[in-house]
């Protein structure tokens, strides 16, 4: 066997001496004595599992197969042991072990459907009948809590298609044991384009790549990177190459060993439209392409970032991208009449936070703290009349200015604490638990009994009427309040009547700013970690639940000493050690700025699962941290870097690599973006400087929040076309980017989009209305001899920074150094794109004198449509056009019959093309 990769160094204990390590299974089971101890937890349950019998297609199937029925993935050992030794049952045969039905239909001497697991004889067969003979008992409780898990090599690096590794596999227990569970583990390849393992846990090496190898014992899941290089040459000898910050180093760290060279940091025009629509979501308007490309400044792109981070439109998109991850849907808001108002509040809250850039463990903690009352003492009435006043019609009050946001904790499919955990667990955590509520969790640590004790957290945690409102209490009762609007209004709740007219006073009051029976979210103290507390409306004492919630991946919590349950899991969530919280945040943003995240999906953190770049996972969400969890800072540590400033454009090492970030993959705008960036390319001049700050009606703001999906015209009909997610789901992947056949139907058919292109008997006044009109106004025969001198000087400026150029053009070193070489291709490539950009600039402008005279009768509008070609680039593309394109589209106008059609037709085209419609 070929190895690559040497074993890691050896674990060493506190004592500073190695830890004894049990022979391999093969060696340590392999006799036909019955000398060796076998442990059903340590062996026989995971030996079950590797050999597939309890996976999903087999005994650990819900239904079980053979009246065998195993629990999932083998780790409720109480429930396998049952099952394997019932009385009155032939599965094991204490007596005579070897007659034990378990033994004969593995190594198929009685039929078996599951066909052969085992030879009769191997180490498989002596761990099973070992235990056998020893009484078959259930050691889960005496055996020792596992601690982890340890693979060697902890990475593998190879050189070529077909080598081989051997993994070795370690599971350390809380008693010192360290024992070889190599052949009681089992394995998986996350990718096998690159990697495959065999069951012995052998890796092959396949193709070039990276990816993990994952194995699975007992509660333990470890991965292995492998790595093998597209060009090995390259990664042995890879250039110096200059990295800037941080990112950059670990980024390029990576790309040395895969034999990678990045791809050039993009042109000034590709990196406005790109951090424009990122950071803000929104297009750069023509005047602010045109000043940025002018801007000699070495620091514009920095302070270009710094601008928008302080920008409206940045604070809406990303309360709108946090409204993705926590949930906000309008249709699950609990109060009827009110679904729209709710949820725009939710937005707004949020919004005003990004605004004052508060710490996002401070946003959070208003959300997973948040309670309707602003303290247990406040009374209903008082309560009820805050409500109410934040929606009057007159002077309403600000929800945003409430300290905490109770909507997450009322929206309708949010009762349960089954859903309160999945949802507070993929929101904060990106953590995805849903597997856990019915087995082991296939590719992690978690457990059935982990998620029921996790949930416990919610259970107190209820919304609807306070059973501990006290009626005594000074002021109104929600009882009182609905006994007077029910009365008033005939509206009997049993038979339904008279509910219009109920609604009707509902509505009337909420607008009048007077109390209503408004619902509540509250922490019920009859789930409490005291069983003493008292219903204030009962004489007698509650029945009551001692709670003791667990930790992800913690400690269990005695819910005694809080008033609030979940005020242990918010300083869990907070605390610098906590795996989950930060990481989950900063993979997020990573996600949406590069077409994938760290760890992908983005919302599926998990064992198995690991990061394609740990160290720079691991650095973001520790710099997140230092930082006071300050989203500005994340957002500028990333857009600063030259990985996300890199060109999409690849070279002949990064062509196929998708995965490591060496260049900018492009990405189909987001829902809200297209909407947005079309209605903003098509808008009057008088209007488009001062859209991107105008948030009231776009997409990107809280209108986007409060419309349904279902709507078969208008803006939640394009929304849905092009992916919003509905927010109803725990899941990132609700949010779709792909391009579709519809989302072509839509941009080159709709009658809102040709409306708004062609702006011909539209009800708003667009850009093609404006140019109809300059084009007839422009005068005949006016005299443009000064445009035609203006050209002729520009050329000739241009003419002499042409041969200026081509006397610098970079001379080929005579030191063989890489370094030295990959110095002079990278000035060679500048110097050949400065070269082209000169000469379609003179290409351009001699054209544009070869063309018919600006002071032709025969070509009166030409400087008009000259400008307007090129305002059409600026709204769309964020560029001027190439010479090509802009010969093109002159061509085509003059031989149109009317020249503010074609102008119009030529928005149409570009709002059509791949360019605009994706990031780059």
């Amino acid at each position: 066997m070929m190895m690559a990769a040497l074993l890691g160094e050896p674990t060493v204990s506190a004592a500073g001496t190695q830890p004894a390590v049990s022979e391999p299974c093969d060696l340590r089971f392999g006799g036909t004595g019955d000398e060796v101890p076998v442990s059903f937890r340590r062996h026989v349950i995971p030996l079950a599992s590797r050999l597939g019998c309890s996976s999903r297609e087999c005994h650990g199937s819900f239904q079980g197969q053979g009246e065998l029925r195993l629990s999932l993935f083998g780790y409720d050992f109480e429930m396998d042991h049952q099952a394997l030794t019932a009385e009155n049952d032939e599965r094991i045969d204490r007596n005579h072990p070897e007659n034990s039905l378990i033994l004969k239909k593995a190594t198929l001497q009685e039929k078996h459907r599951g066909k052969k697991r085992m030879d009769v004889g191997s180490w498989e067969y002596n761990v099973f009948l070992n235990w056998i003979k020893s009484g078959a008992h259930n050691d889960a409780e005496t055996s020792g809590a596992f601690l982890k898990l340890e693979i060697l090599p902890s990475q593998i690096q190879f050189l070529r298609s077909g080598e081989l590794v051997e993994l070795k596999v370690l599971a350390h227990w809380d008693n010192g044991d360290v024992e070889d569970v190599t052949g009681m583990t089992r394995f998986q390849t996350n990718d096998e384009s690159v990697a495959t393992v065999d069951k012995r846990g052998v890796v092959t090496a396949v193709g070039s790549g990276d990816t993990h190898i994952v194995a699975f014992y007992d509660n333990g899941v470890a991965p292995v990177e492998v790595l093998i290089p597209w060009d090995s040459e390259l990664a042995r000898k890879y250039p110096a190459l200059r990295t800037r910050t941080e990112i950059d180093r670990l980024v390029l760290a990576k790309l040395s060993r895969l034999g990678i060279v990045p791809s050039e940091v993009c042109g000034d025009e590709d990196f406005l439209r790109r951090v424009r629509l990122d950071l803000t979501g929104t297009l750069p308007t023509p005047d602010e392409v045109m000043r940025f490309l002018h801007d000699p400044s070495p620091g514009k792109r920095q302070a270009k970032i710094e601008m928008l981070l302080n920008t409206p439109e940045y604070a809406a998109w990303w309360a709108t991208r946090l409204c993705d991850f926590t949930g906000n849907n309008n249709q699950q808001m609990p109060e009827r009449n009110f679904r729209n108002e709710f949820s725009t509040q939710w937005w707004e809250w949020i919004h005003q936070r990004i605004t004052q850039n508060v710490p996002y463990n401070q946003i959070v903690r208003g959300i997973v703290l948040a309670s309707s009352r602003s303290s247990p003492q406040e009374s209903f009435e008082v309560y009820a009349t805050e409500m109410s006043g934040y929606l009057q019609k007159n002077e309403p009050g600000s929800f945003a200015d409430r300290p905490s946001m109770p909507h997450f904790w009322a929206r309708r499919n949010v009762r349960t604490a089954d859903e309160k955990a999945l949802s507070i667990s993929h929101a904060f955590l990106g953590v995805r638990i849903e597997c856990a509520q019915c087995h082991k969790h296939p590719f992690d640590q978690w457990t059935q009994q982990d998620f029921s004790q996790f949930k416990d957290f919610f259970e107190p945690v209820r919304f609807g009427r306070n059973p501990a409102d006290n009626p005594k209490q000074t002021g109104k009762s929600y009882a009182s309040i609905l006994a007077e609007i029910e009365e008033s209004t005939g509206y009997d709740r049993k038979m339904g009547t008279n509910r219009k007219a109920f609604d009707e006073e509902i509505k009337r009051r909420v607008a009048m700013g007077e109390p209503v029976p408004w619902q509540e979210v509250f922490v019920d103290q009859r789930f409490s970690g005291s069983p003493t507390l008292k219903n204030p409306n009962q004489k007698r004492r509650l029945n009551t639940r001692v709670l003791t919630p667990k930790l992800l991946g913690g400690e269990a919590v005695m819910l005694a000493t809080y008033s609030d349950p979940r005020e242990p899991l918010m300083d869990w969530m907070e605390d610098r050690e906590n795996p989950y919280f930060s990481r989950a945040f900063v993979n997020r943003v990573w996600a949406h700025y590069f077409h994938r995240g760290l760890v992908e999906p983005a919302d599926d953190m998990n064992l198995a699962n690991p990061s394609v770049n740990e160290p720079l996972l691991d650095y973001l969400a520790g710099g997140f941290i230092e930082s006071g969890f300050d989203m500005k800072w994340l957002h500028r540590e990333i857009l600063t870097s030259d990985t996300y400033q890199r060109s999409w454009r690849p070279n002949d090492s990064n062509r196929y690599d998708e995965r490591n970030f060496s260049r900018m993959i492009l990405r189909r705008l987001p829902a809200e973006v297209v909407h947005d960036a079309i209605q903003q390319a098509t808008a009057p001049s008088s209007e488009i400087s001062h859209m991107p700050s105008k948030i009231d009606g776009r997409a990107i703001g809280v209108k986007s929040s409060i419309l349904s999906a279902n709507t078969r015209n208008g803006l939640g009909y394009a929304l849905n076309v092009f992916g919003k997610p509905e927010r109803l789901n725990n899941c990132d992947c609700e949010r779709s980017n792909q391009p579709t056949l519809l989302q072509t139907i839509y941009t080159r058919n709709d009658p809102d989009v040709l409306t708004a292109v062609t702006g011909k008997e539209g009800r708003t006044y667009r850009w093609a209305d404006e140019i109809r009109e300059q084009l007839r106004s422009s005068a005949p025969a006016q005299n443009k001899r000064a445009d035609r001198k203006s050209i002729q000087s520009e050329l000739q400026k241009v003419r002499v920074a042409y041969q200026d150029h081509t006397k610098n053009k970079p001379v080929p070193p005579e030191d063989p150094d890489p370094a030295a070489q990959q110095r002079y291709r990278k000035s060679m490539r500048q110097y050949q794109n400065q070269l082209q950009a000169l000469k379609e600039e003179r290409d351009n402008l001699v054209s544009r004198l070869e063309s018919p005279s600006a002071d032709s009768p025969t070509s009166q509008n030409q400087v008009a449509l000259e400008k307007a070609i090129n305002e059409v680039f600026l709204r769309t593309l964020s560029r001027l056009p190439l010479s090509h394109e802009f010969q093109n589209a002159m061509h085509d106008i003059h031989s149109a019959p009317n020249a503010a059609d074609a102008l119009s037709e030529l928005l149409w085209a570009l709002l059509n093309t791949k360019e605009f419609l994706v990031n780059h």
